[in-house]
């Protein structure tokens, strides 16, 4: 197993009918979020203090 590439999760809302596809994965510096349509895609990167605002805020 490959320890350099980060394990990707999809989020449990997301649908395989195209619809919202939300993949996370836990990076060294932070959380990483990418378009699981298009994995070779831009990501963007968070950090973990960040994140939690940004879900906190979500679940409001």
């Amino acid at each position: 197993m490959d320890r350099s590439e980060p394990t990707w999760r999809k989020a449990s809302r997301s649908t395989d009918t195209g619809g919202n596809c939300v993949e996370l994965a836990g990076l060294p510096d932070g959380i990483g979020i990418r378009d699981s349509k298009n994995p070779t895609g831009p990501k963007l990167l968070i950090g973990r203090d960040a994140f939690r605002a940004l879900v906190s805020d979500l679940r409001r």
